[in-house]
């Protein structure tokens, strides 16, 4: 049983909200940073940008505190209200290629705590804490989680529904994607979200997993500090964005390694050849078509890589993963990399420009050989999360990615 209420959101009014909700802070370069904050005065970037704007070296307590301060001046300039009824908010993204519809909820750190809400991957301990004492200092968070659950044509209806009206947002930003959002606060329709993510036994973490991570934490922490705690406070929930399963999209990371672990070509191949059947494609752009075949790049050629029958051992949903499976038979055993986060042997990168990136990186010097994956299943991906398993790092680059300061939550 999923619990998704609705909330109260801090959000931008309809002549601004273009203005003041931001891509998130990593996408932006320098330069296009120092743009946004030199003309563009109602950018969430202002608040959350205190390491670029104090050249002075801040703590992470110094750092936190100057966000919620200008937190606090964005409010008392009315750039932010809050919403006095508490609603679900049906948010679209579409993109040149893609249509993304979905609802940004409340969601429950107790399901987190209780596996309702899955995971599928490894959280670092010091991240959580970090953005912790963030979350602490600052008293909000705004950018959701994205959680993907079944296709429901209940809730499809209701999304459908509002969709056909006009929406209380609506605008294109400069990379040309389109956003638009509606409140839902009819108490029928509430209840009607309300009960079908309660028939749901489960519902996962497709991005944003140490937000969720560190929102658990918060509420573990809030809850020791208040004596009269009774579960229903806003620190229990962290805000979230769900979407249907079918609109998820996953795209593979790929594998950059930048030496043979010391073996020639020759040797690199004869090793290869014991798990793979290689054939050598040439010039020729190649990459995978299915799961468990990889394409290479290495030495001005491409190759494809089947993995041979019986060679290699896929009993669970872990060993199924091409990013597992490329890990145990390839870079751990002939190319000596162990530590997937940490060996700067290893790099990885997401690309839709597909083996082109491979051939690039590799004939510029930067890498001696790159490996293509095929890219993981939403059932994969479920499969991992139900038996308890995480992923390699690395294993999913996963659309949309949300933006900041559309809809703020407090706690």
């Amino acid at each position: 049983m999923a619990i998704v209420k609705p909330f109260c959101a801090v959000r931008a009014s309809r002549d601004k909200v273009a203005l003041v909700s931001s891509r998130s802070y990593e996408a932006y370069s320098p330069t296009e940073l120092g743009a946004q904050l030199d003309f563009n005065p109602f950018s969430f970037l202002h608040i959350i940008s205190q390491s670029y704007k104090h050249h002075e070296e801040l703590s992470s307590e110094q750092r936190f505190q100057l966000i919620q301060d200008k937190y606090v001046e964005f409010k008392e300039l009315e750039y932010f209200s809050k919403d006095e009824i508490p609603a679900f908010y049906v948010y679209k993204k579409v993109t040149k290629e893609y249509s993304f519809c979905g609802i940004i909820a409340a969601t429950s750190c107790e399901d987190y705590a209780n596996d309702i809400i899955k995971k599928h991957e490894e959280t670092l301990r010091q991240r959580e804490i970090l953005f912790e004492k963030y979350l602490h200092t600052t008293g909000f968070n705004a950018e959701p989680v994205l959680l993907t659950y079944p296709d429901n044509s209940v809730i499809e209806a209701i999304l459908t529904k509002y969709q056909n009206s006009r929406a209380e947002y609506e605008f294109t930003t400069e990379n040309h994607k389109t956003h638009s959002l509606w409140t839902v606060n009819n108490e029928k329709d509430i209840q009607i979200i309300t009960n079908e993510f309660a028939k749901m036994n489960a519902i996962y973490i497709a991005d944003g997993h140490h937000r969720t991570a560190s929102s658990y934490l918060l509420a573990e922490n809030m809850k020791r500090e208040n004596h009269n705690h009774n579960g229903n406070e806003d620190y229990n929930f962290f805000m979230s964005y769900l979407i249907p399963e079918s609109d998820l999209k996953i795209f593979e990371f790929n594998r950059f390694i930048k030496d043979l672990n010391g073996l020639t070509t020759n040797d690199f191949l004869e090793k290869l050849a014991v798990l793979y059947r290689i054939e050598k494609k040439g010039t020729q752009l190649y990459y995978p078509s299915k799961k468990h075949h990889f394409s290479m790049y290495l030495d001005g050629a491409f190759y494809s890589l089947y993995l041979k029958n019986n060679e290699f051992e896929i009993d669970n949903p872990l060993s199924d993963l091409d990013t597992q499976l490329l890990f145990k038979t390839v870079l751990e055993p002939i190319l000596d990399i162990h530590d997937l986060r940490n060996d700067k042997r290893l790099d990885y990168i997401h690309s839709k420009q597909g083996a082109i990136n491979l051939k690039e990186q590799v004939d510029a010097g930067n890498y001696k050989v790159a490996f293509g994956l095929y890219p993981i299943t939403v059932e994969q991906l479920k499969a991992v999360a139900d038996a308890g398993l995480k992923m390699p790092p690395k294993s999913t680059y996963i659309l949309p990615k949300l933006r900041s300061g559309l809809t703020i939550y407090e706690f």
